[in-house]
């Protein structure tokens, strides 16, 4: 990008992230073009873990992938921190560790430990004064102001909508860059999320795919007022159906063929990750025993 992530949230169109989980996937979603990338701690526990959302993974092991994606891909990279795995000082160090890894914006909740997708029924919310001391925390940690704290809430869905925008103010009263209020659950809700908040910072919406939240498009979202939307676990869920027919595919027939035309071949696939590229690169270390 040739600005910051601040900078780009400030203009239209409307930024379209995509999530991602690995190396791979940044690498083709930036390829694809996309200006951004979320790191989706939901993407995590799927992929690398084959579990659900639910708070069992770890800010080292969140941390591992990020520096992972950060050294493949040069597009600012969102990161999903969950809660901050703990308490403010928790938060604290969560903050720098990103920050370290690469990340260009932060995004952490006000639910409590553990946390599961906004998605799920049975959330809980930690109150406000917790959140926003938390929030200060994340603000103090960070080493540059480039670096974006986006304040997520999950209380519609356990206090209703008028405190979750008021749970929204106080965040961004705080010292918020993004709000982020999820599993809104209508366009209405969604339309007066923006009427509240916009004024007070720029809104992030979140597309998951069979999700409480309408399933708009990008355009329809910048219309309504939001700045941001990821799409946070669409490759996890694309892959899962994938592989799922791959694996059924190969055991039924004993053979790939009848998959080969939803497949990559051996050179296409190192096209994508640069094998050629990387193997001209060691070439130039060589030394000349001559």
């Amino acid at each position: 990008m040739t600005d910051d992530l601040r900078a780009r949230l400030a203009r239209p169109p409307i930024l379209i992230a995509p999530g991602v989980c690995d190396g791979l996937t940044a690498t083709l979603a930036e390829q694809a073009g996309a200006e951004a990338l979320y790191l989706s701690g939901a993407g995590v526990a799927y992929s690398r873990f084959g579990r659900p959302d639910i708070g069992l993974i770890s800010m080292s092991e969140v941390a591992d992938t990020l520096a992972i994606v950060r050294d493949r891909v040069a597009a600012p990279i969102i990161v999903d921190a969950d809660t901050g795995f703990g308490n403010a000082l928790n938060l604290h160090r969560t903050v720098r560790v990103f920050e370290r890894m690469g990340a260009n914006a932060i995004q952490i909740e006000d639910q409590t430990s553990p946390k599961r997708c906004g998605h799920l029924d049975g959330k809980a919310v930690i109150g406000t004064a917790e959140m926003t001391g938390k929030l200060k925390a994340a603000l103090d940690a960070r080493q540059s102001d480039r670096t974006l704290i986006i304040a997520r809430t999950d209380a519609l869905a356990v206090e209703g909508l008028e405190p979750a925008l008021e749970r929204a103010a106080a965040y961004a009263e705080a010292g918020a860059d993004m709000l982020f209020i999820d599993a809104l659950r209508s366009a209405e809700e969604m339309r007066a999320a923006v009427t509240r908040l916009s004024g007070l910072a720029p809104l992030m919406a979140n597309m998951v795919e069979g999700g409480k939240t309408p399933a708009l498009n990008a355009a329809e979202l910048e219309a309504m007022g939001f700045a941001l939307v990821i799409f946070p676990g669409g490759v996890v869920r694309a892959q899962a159906a994938t592989a799922r027919d791959y694996y059924a595919s190969l055991l039924a027939h004993g053979s790939n063929a009848p998959f080969r035309d939803r497949m990559l071949d051996f050179d296409g696939l190192n096209r994508i990750i640069g094998t050629a590229e990387m193997l001209a690169q060691g070439r130039g270390y060589d030394g000349d025993d001559r």
